[in-house]
C-alpha cells in the first residue's frame, strides 16, 4: 500500500512539473521572441526565405529611437508613469485607512460599507466608461472649463476609485490576521489610532501592500479603454502603442512595432523582479515578547 502511494505521488509530481514547464515555456518564448524581433530590420521579416526564429543579423537600436522620438512613445511613456504613480498614491492613501478601520474597529454603518465595497468587486469599470465620459463632459459644460477631460489627475482618480473595492478587500483580509497585541502594546506606549496605524500596522502589512501595488500597477499601466475615452493630447502608453502598431503595421515597420511592445513590457518586468521576493513573505514583521 505504501509503495503504491509513493508511486502515485511521484507520478502526480511529474505531471505537475511537466505542466509548469509547459506553461513557463509558453510565456517565456513569446516574450523572448518579441525582444529579439525588436532589433531586426524589415527585410528580416518579409524577405524570401526568412526564418522568424533567426537571431537579428545586426542589432537595430534605431528601432527604439524611432519609436521614442518619431512615434512619440517617450511622451506617452511619461504620461503613463505620471498617471500610474498618481493613481497608486491616491489608491493607497484612501484604501489603507479604510481597510484598517473596517477590519479592526466596530462602528455604525460598518456592515453597509462592507456590502458596498464587496458589491464594487462585481462592477467592471469598462462597462460604465460611457457614463463616466458623459459625466465628465457634462461637468465641463456646466462649469465652463476644460478640466475634467484630457486631465492626467482625473484619469488617475478614475483608476484609483475603480480599484478601491479589490484593494480594500485584500488589505482588510490581511489586517484581520494581525494579532491585536501589537495595537494594545502601542496604545500602552501612548500611541493614538493614527500613529498606531502608520507606525505599527501598515509596516506589518507590507507584503499585502506590495501585492496591491503590483496588481494595480499592471492594471493601470496596461489600461486602454478609459484612457482612450477620456484622454486626447495626453495619451497613455497603451493608447500610443495601439496607434503605433496601426501605423507601423500598415507601413510594414515590424521592428519599430515590436520595439514599442518592449517599451511597454520593460517597466512591468522590472517591477516584478524588484518585488517578487517580498510577495512571498506572508509573515508579520516583528513579534510580541512573551
Amino acid at each position: 500500500m505504501k509503495k503504491e502511494n509513493t508511486v502515485s505521488k511521484i507520478i502526480f509530481k511529474v505531471i505537475i512539473y511537466i505542466a509548469l514547464i509547459a506553461m513557463t515555456i509558453s510565456i517565456i518564448v513569446p516574450v523572448l521572441w518579441v525582444f529579439m524581433a525588436s532589433f531586426k530590420r524589415n527585410a528580416e521579416f518579409i524577405g524570401k526565405g526568412t526564418n522568424p526564429w533567426a537571431l537579428p543579423e545586426q542589432l537595430q537600436w534605431q528601432n527604439y529611437v524611432t519609436a521614442f522620438v518619431d512615434a512619440e512613445m517617450g511622451e506617452f511613456f511619461l504620461n503613463s508613469v505620471i498617471v500610474t504613480a498618481l493613481a497608486l498614491i491616491l489608491l493607497l492613501v484612501i484604501a489603507l485607512p479604510a481597510a484598517y478601520a473596517l477590519s479592526r474597529f466596530d462602528f455604525k454603518g460598518k456592515k453597509i460599507l462592507n456590502v458596498a465595497f464587496m458589491a464594487g468587486l462585481f462592477v467592471n469599470i469598462n462597462y460604465i466608461v460611457v457614463p463616466i465620459f458623459l459625466m465628465l463632459s457634462g461637468a465641463n459644460r456646466m462649469l465652463g472649463v476644460d478640466f475634467f477631460l484630457d486631465n492626467r489627475f482625473i484619469l488617475a482618480l478614475i483608476y484609483a476609485s475603480s480599484s478601491l473595492s479589490f484593494s480594500i478587500y485584500l488589505l482588510s483580509g490581511y489586517f484581520k490576521t494581525l494579532p491585536k497585541g501589537f495595537e494594545e502594546a502601542a496604545y500602552i506606549d501612548g500611541c493614538g489610532y493614527f500613529k498606531t496605524m502608520v507606525s505599527i500596522m501598515i509596516p506589518m502589512a507590507k507584503p499585502s501592500i506590495l501585492t496591491v501595488i503590483l496588481f494595480q500597477f499592471l492594471s493601470f499601466w496596461n489600461e486602454y479603454i478609459i484612457a482612450f475615452t477620456v484622454m486626447n493630447e495626453h495619451n497613455t502608453l497603451a493608447v500610443g502603442l495601439k496607434n503605433l502598431m496601426a501605423v507601423e503595421r500598415t507601413a510594414t515597420n515590424y521592428g519599430i512595432m515590436y520595439a514599442g511592445l518592449v517599451i511597454v513590457m520593460i517597466p512591468v518586468l522590472v517591477l516584478y523582479i524588484c518585488v517578487q521576493k517580498q510577495l512571498t513573505k506572508g509573515m508579520t514583521l516583528g513579534g510580541l515578547k512573551g
